[in-house]
């Protein structure tokens, strides 16, 4: 594995950095603070998970610059007790925020994406690549995860006109901020800033070629992150960034940069989605069953709407779809789980029988 040699901290980081000791500059905060005691701290250095390889976890602490073996459970964002002696035993610590997915493929298991963040920038472009569905799905997970989203709305030069982008991206949901930005312009830093909080974690999500590692150089006022030029005849962007990688601004604040997420499978994510789709959730409070599906059942307060021309057929479908994936996703999960502990179970008493019949 190629390791990025670059301080992690800029050399000079102003008066905001001066002001924070190592471990704040990583984001460090009350919230992890308060789950360690004086001897964890001295015992076992609390490190932060600033890299995530197939070959293990890079961490970053007080002095601090190793990797982890893969098989500590953590993901990039994590605060960890490391444990110097034994790597694969150190403690994670409770997180504040948790973006996870269903793994990409036939197997029935969760990925986690990131941790800790405060803020996730949802990029989408205005061209083929924007689409209403899918940016539904990152804002219910944003929302699951208890963390602020904003969708930024890049390339506006590739279209004719970018209102009609903006107005489908405000539309989804009036709690989510929509911002219409040049990645590669000067202007991009300055729209991003006041999410930029010292202390804070920030992470860009969206599909390969939307110009999220546009938007991290641009943060950093310089190239830290690789970029490549979408295909012209569809819009499909390269992936540029290969593993999820966190920086840091000179002011403390964390900027994590993800690859391009092709396949983004809904499970655990109910209050995410009924967060999301609030008014439709509130509505189907008031159908006549309890057990309405919302199609053509009789007292359904949804359908009611759709008829006055208050919800759209579109939004009521993608709801119901979201919903249903959610619900599928999370039994498959539940069920692999439960089989995962029958089989452990049988595993032990096998090996008890075992060692009774050696004596």
């Amino acid at each position: 594995m190629t390791r990025d040699t670059s301080p992690p901290l800029p050399p000079n980081g102003g008066d905001d950095a001066a002001a924070l000791s190592a471990l704040e500059k990583l984001g460090w905060q009350a919230f992890f603070a308060d789950q360690v005691v004086g001897e964890d701290l001295e015992d076992t250095p609390p490190v932060r998970v600033v890299e995530a390889h197939r070959s293990g976890l890079r961490v970053l602490g007080d002095g601090i610059d190793a990797m982890v073996p893969p098989k500590l459970e953590a993901t990039v964002g994590d605060w960890v007790l490391l444990n110097q002696v034994l790597p694969t035993s150190s403690r994670v610590l409770e997180r504040k925020s948790l973006f996870k997915r269903r793994a990409p493929g036939h197997d029935r298991s969760l990925q986690l994406i990131a941790s800790n963040t405060d803020t996730s920038f949802i990029v989408t472009s205005c061209n083929m690549d924007f689409n209403l569905a899918r940016l539904e799905r990152y804002l219910a997970l944003a929302f699951e995860a208890g963390v602020t989203p904003v969708i930024l709305l890049t390339k506006p030069d590739l279209c004719d006109d970018p209102a009609p982008y903006v107005e489908q991206a405000q539309s989804i949901s009036s709690r989510v901020p929509v911002v219409l930005l040049n990645a590669k312009s000067e202007a991009a830093k300055t729209q991003l800033a006041p999410w930029c909080k010292p202390g804070d974690t920030l992470v860009f999500l969206g599909s390969s070629g939307v110009g999220k590692s546009t938007l991290v150089n641009a943060l950093f006022g310089t190239e830290t992150a690789a970029t490549a030029e979408i295909r012209e005849d569809d819009a499909r962007g390269r992936h540029t960034t290969r593993h999820r990688h966190m920086r840091f601004l000179p002011n403390g604040c964390a900027v994590l940069d993800t690859p391009g997420m092709r396949e983004l499978q809904m499970a655990e994510a109910e209050s995410g989605i009924a967060d999301l789709f609030d008014d439709l959730t509130e509505l189907a409070t008031q159908c006549k069953f309890r057990n309405c599906a919302h199609e053509s059942e009789p007292g359904c307060a949804i359908n009611a709407a759709v008829k006055r021309g208050e919800v759209s057929r579109d939004r009521l479908e993608r709801w119901n779809k979201l919903a249903a994936e959610e619900r599928y996703n999370t039994a498959s999960l539940s069920e692999r789980k439960g089989s995962d502990k029958v089989l452990h179970k049988t595993i032990r008493s096998v090996q008890k029988r075992n060692k009774k019949t050696r004596r």
